[in-house]
């Protein structure tokens, strides 16, 4: 087993259990806090993302560590990102299509990434040169390659309306089938071939790093807005696409 193959396997593993964590407040109107970008928070957050360090912490001790709730430890060039639950408001609202979000980066590019839907019982998993999986059974993008008969997710449209009006105006056009989204199944939904496109506005590293790895195992692209490669540094409006061609016709939209 290569290194790349039992930090998957590993982090697979750490997921499940912290999986159990957050299942465990899930429909169950935990204490909910305000942070000062004015994003909810809840116990299930912070104490489903302190199963995710301590696993990493025993698995792993030399690497470094940055989540959402509690930032930064450690250093070096070898790191995991953890978004513990992507979706709070999905969460709070007992909506189950939160997810849990873990990469694993070395000198700041994705190795691999994990998408973990705990109320759905799925989890979404690639690496570099591994492929991708949902529940261990290989998945790919689909051959979409035209714009128009895509099945395309507008994600954080509210967002998108108030901050890039004539992007959105662009995309509530685009596309053969069009749903409003939020969070990081859309993604998944393309790594493994029933969704085509997704675009994606307002995120952090934490939100689409550890996605880009899946997508991009499963053979897809996911770029910011100007096509450039994820990294710490991007202002985080993503485009996420199936084929080349598909990514294309995406970026001459957004740049509208």
């Amino acid at each position: 087993m290569t290194d790349l193959e039992n930090r998957l396997r590993t982090a697979i593993g750490i997921t499940e259990v912290a999986a159990q964590v957050a299942m465990g407040h899930f429909r169950k109107s935990p204490d909910i806090e305000t942070k000062s970008d004015q994003s909810p928070v809840t116990i299930a957050d912070k104490q489903t993302e302190t199963a995710i360090r301590d696993g990493l912490a025993r698995a792993f001790p030399d690497d470094a560590i940055f989540g959402e709730e509690f930032g930064q430890s450690g250093a070096g060039s070898d790191m995991w990102i953890v978004d513990p639950i992507d979706g709070t408001r999905s969460f709070i609202a007992g909506l189950p299509l939160f997810g849990m979000l873990l990469g694993f980066l070395r000198a700041d590019v994705p190795q691999l990434g994990i998408i973990r839907m705990p109320a759905l019982g799925e989890v979404y998993a690639g690496a570099i040169g591994l492929g991708a999986t949902c529940n261990g059974d290989k998945i790919r993008v689909s051959d979409c390659r035209d714009l128009s008969k895509a099945r395309l997710f507008i994600n954080e449209g509210d967002k998108i309306a108030a901050q890039e009006p004539e992007v959105f105006a662009q995309l509530i056009h685009a596309g053969d089938l069009r749903r409003l989204g939020a969070d990081c199944y859309p993604h998944a939904l393309v790594a493994r071939g029933l969704a085509d496109a997704v675009v994606d506005f307002d995120l952090q590293p934490y939100d689409y790093l550890p996605v880009s790895a899946v997508v991009e195992a499963a053979g897809g692209i996911m770029t910011d807005w100007q096509g450039q490669p994820l990294g710490m540094g991007s202002d985080g409006r993503t485009l996420t696409a199936a084929t080349p061609e598909l990514h294309a016709q995406l970026l001459e939209l957004v740049a509208t």
